[in-house]
């Protein structure tokens, strides 16, 4: 067996992309889709249904695929060990997130503390961002109220609050907080029901009987931003999201617990190995109490 060819396949399946695996494994898209062709043909398999964009598993190939993860993680762990008594000088770190604006502070610490390592972010919903991990096409991943889970293991990062946000003539954007009732009846513009800002805030208005007119549902948080700067509706962020922007206003909203927690997420096998370990230690300084405090 050509372990070449096993380790182009194990970088396909985990990018699910050719052009990812090349740019994970520093060789060329042709050197990939080449090995990749060569193991199919030696074993009359066919491993991945191409598409223009992606690459996607077969049967054949999620069966592969459950033996190429452990045996080439196991590999990252021998270099790991290997590497141990040397400086954290380069390298690369495959990052997801469900939101910018939690990652950004501390991809930015992690540059100040160790700039030659390079970081590839993919940014998805908190879903996508779990399923990201546990596919090892990311080592770290930062969540909005990961659920805890077996393979994975938690940290706590950060904690944000749903705050209003209203176009800046409002009769509500005084700069004062919302009591929740007070959007009783209030024409809203929201994200989708599957946004855990959505859902949070929901669940609180359920609990205090509060029915808002939902007039439209947005699928990202800028379409939310335009459409109250145009006067539609009220609106909902983060409090972690609140940019400037001279056309609305973002005020707290009291009344109901409106939190959410922000975890960095790893899995729980891979937590010891050098880069991740730096990237869980720069967290746990950023928290309040951190060393980097």
């Amino acid at each position: 067996m050509n372990l070449f060819q096993l380790r182009a396949f194990d970088a396909v399946s985990r990018e699910g992309s050719f052009t990812r695996a090349a740019k994970r494994l520093s060789i060329s898209q042709p050197a990939v889709t080449g090995h990749v062709k060569a193991l199919e043909e030696r074993y009359d398999l066919v491993l991945f249904r191409r598409t223009a964009r992606s690459a996607e598993l077969t049967p054949q190939g999620e069966a592969l695929a459950a033996l190429t993860r452990p045996l080439f993680g196991l590999v990252e762990q021998a270099e790991d060990l290997l590497l141990a008594n040397r400086a954290l000088l380069a390298g690369r770190i495959e990052v997801a997130a469900d939101s910018p604006h939690v990652v950004m502070p501390l991809l930015a610490r992690l540059r100040a503390r160790h700039p030659g390592i390079t970081v590839g972010l993919s940014l998805g919903n908190a879903a996508e961002t779990c399923e990201a991990l546990l596919a090892e096409r990311a080592s770290i991943g930062v969540v909005t109220e990961a659920e805890p889970r077996e393979e994975l293991h938690l940290e706590d990062l950060a904690v944000s609050h749903v705050w209003a946000v209203l176009p800046r003539g409002h009769a509500l954007a005084t700069g004062a907080p919302i009591d929740l009732a007070g959007l009783d009846g209030q024409p809203m513009v929201l994200r989708e029901p599957s946004s855990v800002t959505r859902r949070t805030f929901d669940a609180a208005c359920r609990a205090r009987g509060v029915a808002p007119a939902v007039l439209m549902e947005l699928d990202s948080r800028e379409a939310v931003i335009e459409a109250v700067a145009a006067g539609i509706g009220i609106g909902i962020v983060s409090s972690l999201e609140c940019g400037e922007d001279g056309r609305i206003r973002a005020v707290p909203i009291t009344g109901a617990d409106l939190s959410n927690r922000h975890a960095i997420v790893c899995l729980a096998r891979r937590r010891s190995l050098r880069l991740i370990r730096a990237v869980l230690d720069l967290a746990a300084e950023g928290r309040p109490g951190g060393d980097g405090r």
